[in-house]
């Protein structure tokens, strides 16, 4: 049974959800998902799992992210970007370079930052989109995410529409609003803002340069495989003959870090464990001087094991 990640490229227009639809068509199984979506707006990389691969995407979710964008300043529309009515404009003849340095210094590093009000997030059961929509003043509250880099690679002004352009990069958390960051920093610098244009070009260990469109993928499925996959994504633990049986019947076996060490491998962030011919067998978690198996991946072992049985 086929089983991998697929790394696409996603088309402008699309949801996230209609790629993975596609993705069922092309690899003729319902066991598809995704690892974080994408606004219809954005294009890039999506990191869809196919079969057993769907288990590793729980782990990538919350892995960082890298987006080239384009931030317009001296408009703020409904969204917080492009698809959105514009809801106020000033002029941005004041807004020097300096000051938009500044502004992004400000919003780098550990920032509170409100998502916007038409995003997935559910309030209430329902998604903050959905109540956006129906006519509800939807505020959100603010949560904790970490912007690694925030780079202005140009500023384009256009003094006949009075407004600024940006072009960026941000590496950031996962959970962070690019189009939030546009809203904030054009509301810092008085005059407004919203995204106009976004591009994933990494996620965790994923990138760009691995990606294909759907066009591509439906002229030759290219993917990666678990063991590859895991690979990138996770610190490896190589298995001795006898590990790789114990670990295969849901057995702990001896830790690969000392206990309480940076390196000891978590439930949150496991290690992948490889028999000796290279093949997945596992994601494991440091507990004490042992590791005990998060997931199973050997063959036969249709379920995940969340544990050993019987051992603490």
């Amino acid at each position: 049974m086929l089983s991998g990640l697929v790394i696409v490229d996603k088309p402008q227009g699309w949801t996230s959800h209609d790629v993975v639809g596609r993705m069922r068509r092309l690899a003729g199984t319902r066991k598809v998902g995704h690892a974080g979506t994408l606004d219809p707006m954005a294009t890039g990389v999506l990191v869809v799992g196919i079969n057993k691969a769907t288990r590793l995407l729980t782990y990538i979710v919350g892995t960082s992210k890298t987006y080239t964008a384009t931030i317009r300043l001296g408009q703020s529309t409904v969204t917080d970007d492009a698809e959105g009515e514009v809801t106020a404009t000033a002029g941005t003849e004041g807004v020097s370079d300096q000051a938009i340095h500044d502004g992004v210094a400000a919003l780098t590093g550990d920032i509170l930052q409100v998502p916007s009000s038409v995003s997935a997030i559910k309030v209430n059961g329902e998604r903050a989109y959905a109540r956006v929509r129906s006519g509800e003043d939807v505020k959100l509250a603010a949560r904790p995410v970490t912007i690694h880099r925030f780079e202005v690679h140009g500023i384009r002004r256009d003094a006949g529409a009075g407004v600024l352009d940006l072009d960026v990069t941000v590496e950031c958390s996962s959970g962070t609003y690019i189009r939030a960051l546009a809203r904030d920093l054009g509301n810092a610098l008085g005059v407004g803002g919203h995204l106009t244009a976004l591009r994933r070009t990494q996620v965790g260990p994923y990138s760009l340069d691995q990606a294909r469109t759907l066009d591509q993928l439906a002229e030759e499925l290219n993917v990666l495989e678990m063991s590859q996959a895991a690979r990138a994504l996770m610190p490896n633990r190589e298995l001795s003959a006898e590990e790789t049986t114990e670990i295969s019947f849901g057995r702990r076996i001896a830790a690969g870090a000392e206990p309480g060490s940076p390196s000891a491998a978590t439930p949150d962030h496991p290690a992948a464990a490889f028999a000796p011919d290279g093949s997945l067998v596992a994601l494991l978690a440091d507990a004490g001087s042992y590791a005990k198996p998060v997931l199973v991946f050997a063959p036969g072992n249709g379920a995940p094991a969340a544990a050993a049985a019987g051992e603490a």
